[in-house]
């Protein structure tokens, strides 16, 4: 029977440690937080979205922007069925939505994080509270994990499962990366991913709070288009936010050092051509109107100062005295609204970290470090991270699944 020690009770943490006991392992997990699983409460608004039915292996590495290779061996081992097998086992019903994204039927995170937390326990697995502060070592294995009250928990083998820095307030601050380092793995820069994104744009402060829906999004950096999507976003006070915003800020990696737009389509069910057509018969059926007043049938309201402030056409204008050119240039400004892009929120406020332990010192078919003989890892505290729909919860899942299997 070989002593495991888990450092991290997230969603790599618990799953990796029930499955290591139920081969037979003595297994501890070290927890932070009074309660495991903090982030996975508020993950998908509270409702969970726990992975992606996506099941076909080459998709499921192309929604994985950073270092989609390594996975390979992992995604193999734990597919999204077996995810979604695993948790219908465990009395937790779930569903899929748009976008291949698997919820539980509940609406309800605590349901996946009770069931997780029921099966690491029931598995024979303990979870204990304490920080991990530091290792001891012997021939190049560790032999002890050493908490913040110098307490120390043997071990024959330890995977870091501790996550990344986003949503500190849930467990995650990093810890992992230190560790990691100080027994010689090398952690590449760590920036938020799936993240909020600040905007210069005067127009922005009054745009606050607005919320669309069926809008594409086409994000740019210098002159060339690099992600394109669709769905839902929200202005705030800062940017934009959203998912169609999240999944674009997963593509930006050269922050400050080039130039990042993102064009919105109000109206991407209508060509030019038939929203030109819409805009006549509007201004045909409100002909003595003043511009501004002449838009609520198409816009939301809060969008229509900034529009017709942006199109150049004044306020007061009647509709009837609007030219052919004013009006094609509205029709491309209602197709591609432009937000520069200066700059992500905190990493703090980032669903996911980008960046962490160089994938390069990990072994992708067992997860083991190719520096420290008996040290793993699984989930976030690594440097790979994938597009929101539930693909990091998978990685989270598959990495800690052949972690457990090679322990």
């Amino acid at each position: 029977m070989k002593k495991i020690v888990i450092i991290g009770g997230g969603a790599a943490g618990l799953l990796c440690a029930a499955k290591s006991a139920l081969k037979g392992n003595d297994v501890t997990v070290i927890e932070k937080m009074p309660r495991p699983a903090r982030k996975l409460m508020i993950t998908g608004k509270g409702r969970c979205n726990v992975t992606n039915a996506t099941f076909e292996l080459n998709e499921l590495i192309d929604n994985v922007p950073t270092n989609p290779r390594f996975l390979y061996s992992a995604f193999s081992s734990f597919m999204p069925y077996d995810t979604m097998a695993l948790f219908e086992e465990l009395g937790v019903p779930l569903k899929i939505e748009r976008g291949n994204r698997v919820f539980p039927v509940s609406d309800k995170a605590v349901d996946i994080v009770d069931a997780l937390v029921g099966y690491c326990k029931n598995s024979g697995a303990k979870i204990i509270t304490g920080t991990a502060k530091a290792f001891e070592m012997n021939d190049n294995a560790i032999t002890s994990v050493i908490l913040e009250d110098n307490s120390r928990v043997q071990c024959d083998a330890v995977a870091i499962c501790t996550g990344g820095k986003s949503y500190p307030m849930t467990g995650s601050t990093g810890d992992g990366y230190i560790l990691a380092r100080s027994v010689g793995h090398t952690v590449t820069p760590i920036k938020p991913s799936l993240v909020p994104l600040v905007c210069p744009n005067n127009f922005i402060s009054k745009l606050q709070g607005l919320s669309l829906k069926n809008i594409s999004v086409k994000l740019f950096e210098d002159n060339k288009e690099i992600y394109k999507d669709f769905g839902e976003m929200i202005f705030t006070h800062f940017g934009l936010s959203g998912p169609v915003i999240l999944s674009a800020s997963s593509h930006i990696r050269n922050m400050g050092k080039r130039k990042y737009r993102i064009f919105i389509d109000l109206k991407p069910a209508l060509d030019e051509i038939t929203l030109d057509k819409r805009i006549l018969r509007d201004f045909s059926e409100l002909s003595n109107k003043n511009f501004i007043n002449s838009l609520s049938k198409l816009l939301p309201k809060k969008l229509i100062p900034v529009i017709v402030l942006l199109s150049g056409i004044e306020p007061s204008a009647k509709v009837n005295q609007i030219s052919r050119e004013q009006r094609l240039e509205l029709v491309r400004l209602i197709k591609n609204f432009q937000v520069d892009i200066s700059d992500f929120r905190s990493v703090e406020e980032a669903i996911v970290t980008s960046g962490g332990v160089s994938v390069s010192e990990i072994d992708p078919k067992t997860m083991r470090s190719k520096l420290v003989d008996n040290l793993y890892f699984a989930g976030e505290v690594i440097d790979v991270d994938a597009y929101t729909g539930g693909f990091n919860l998978q990685i989270a899942f598959s990495t800690a699944n052949l972690c457990a299997e090679n322990m």
